[in-house]
């Protein structure tokens, strides 16, 4: 057989061979008119049904904004899909009672009717029926009348084998609805149940946290007031111990110590009456003085131990100028000055400075042969300074000798009043130092840092 005789065939062949592989792969035969028609249609289905799932997946993952704005997405995403005229959403009565709103109805152009009094009666009657639970009525109803079918869907809300919701939709004359449409909505009102018990779930556990983080906050707060509390109690103790100790030294300065140093004056003027010599006599006298002042100090500090802290004289500059009035010789002239703005002390840091000013005014008064001291307290930003002056015949440099003598040895127990003050100024943070005052005499100054300062 010739080339030409069996070339026309063979090209025929080929191209059968094509249209039957172009067949199959579209599964149209692309050589009857109506096959880019229907194409088209698929194409145009498959777009909305995509866009469809796009906005239905879009709703679904706003479940933490809370059910309100999960129900109006989803409603949306429905009325987009169908173009629809009006879209009612609904709950029945009793399930899912976290959600919110219960309904949610969309008009013509996608406008939400909060008021349902003025809603269409076809639309008012499917609220009501997806409420009650009845989500077959209006579908038994409705499949008499293929027309109304076409343009109205109804779509249960279904979720662990009951109806919990519904969606209902009327779309316009030019708008059908499909077999796709029913899918995509059964596919939207299943998510939907499980989204709106998983919104419910969120917020039921937003709720039990904040409840424990209240609790946890109501805790805290009380347990901080125990601390304070106990913390109170506990200083409440121990100034009960505290007053009990100076009230027994009291009593025991009171009933011993001042009675043994009265009759120890008593005995000196015996003797003193007695005596002849000037010299013996005037030394006698020095002594007896030296008794009495003994007897006017002791008396200062019973005074000083009895008071409990809750009279009148509660903060330092109230307690020097007390000081300054009780029990000091009538020779001996004492000022008070306070300068700068007072700060509340600790009460340990105000009775340490107390003692001091008490013990240098004693050594002034027995000591020093002064008429005039001048006790100052002076508040500054971050520290307090205590000074104490006279004009009597105090060296500063014999004075630190002793207290030098007196921390070393003191076998008799001399001087053991200015190791005290220094101990008491050290236990605070601060310093004494002694230094010629103006008034002649000796100045006796004690700087301590205010606690809580930057310099403390």
């Amino acid at each position: 057989m010739s080339t030409e005789a069996t070339g026309p065939p063979r090209r025929a062949s080929v191209r059968a061979r094509v249209r039957a592989d172009l067949e199959a792969l579209t599964g149209l035969r692309s050589g009857k008119p109506h096959y880019f028609p229907e194409h088209r249609e698929s194409a145009e289905r498959m777009r909305r049904v995509i866009h469809a799932l796009d906005r239905i997946s879009a709703a679904l993952v706003r479940t933490t904004e809370g059910s309100e704005a999960l129900v109006r997405a989803v409603v949306d995403a429905a009325a987009d899909h169908l173009s629809a005229e009006w879209v009612v959403f609904a709950l029945v009565d009793g399930e899912l009672p976290d959600a919110r709103p219960r309904h949610l109805v969309l008009g013509p152009d996608g406008v939400e009717w909060p008021d349902c009094s003025s809603l269409p009666e076809r639309v008012l009657g499917h609220i009501a029926d997806v409420r009650h639970g009845d989500d077959q009525a209006h579908e038994d109803q409705d499949a008499h009348d293929r027309e109304v079918a076409r343009r109205h869907v109804h779509v249960p809300v279904r979720l662990d084998g009951r109806t919990v919701g519904g969606f209902v939709a009327w779309t316009p004359a030019d708008r059908e609805i499909d077999e796709t449409d029913h899918s995509v909505l059964r596919i939207l009102a299943g998510q939907t149940a499980a989204a709106l018990q998983n919104c419910a779930l969120v917020e039921h556990s937003a709720r039990l946290y904040a409840r424990a983080s209240r609790q946890a906050e109501d805790l805290r707060v009380r347990n901080a007031e125990l601390v304070a509390t106990q913390a109170e109690l506990g200083a409440a103790r121990q100034r009960e111990v505290l007053d009990e100790e100076r009230h027994r030294i009291a009593r025991e300065l009171h009933d011993s110590v001042t009675q043994y140093a009265l009759s120890a004056g008593m005995h000196i003027e015996l003797v003193r009456s007695e005596v002849h010599d000037a010299r013996l006599r005037e030394q006698l006298a020095t002594a007896k003085d030296l008794t009495r002042r003994a007897v006017e100090q002791l008396r200062s500090a019973i005074y000083a131990l009895n008071e409990d802290g809750h009279g009148a004289d509660k903060d330092l500059p109230s307690m020097l100028r007390r000081l300054s009035g009780v029990h000091m010789p009538d020779e001996l002239r004492v000022e008070v000055r306070i300068g700068g703005k007072p700060v509340a002390l600790p009460a340990d840091y105000e009775q340490s400075l107390f003692r001091i000013a008490g013990e240098a005014l004693f050594n002034t008064a027995v000591h020093a042969d002064a008429t005039r001291a001048v006790v100052r307290l002076a508040y500054q930003q971050d520290q307090v300074r205590l000074t104490i002056s006279d004009d009597g015949c105090g060296r500063p440099d014999e004075v630190r000798r002793s207290m030098r003598a007196a921390s070393v040895t003191a076998p008799c127990g001399e001087h053991r009043g200015l190791v005290n003050m220094a101990a008491r100024a050290a236990e605070l943070g601060g310093s004494l130092t002694f230094r010629r005052a103006r008034l002649g005499g000796l100045q006796v100054q004690v700087d301590i840092p205010v606690p809580g300062s930057v310099a403390a």
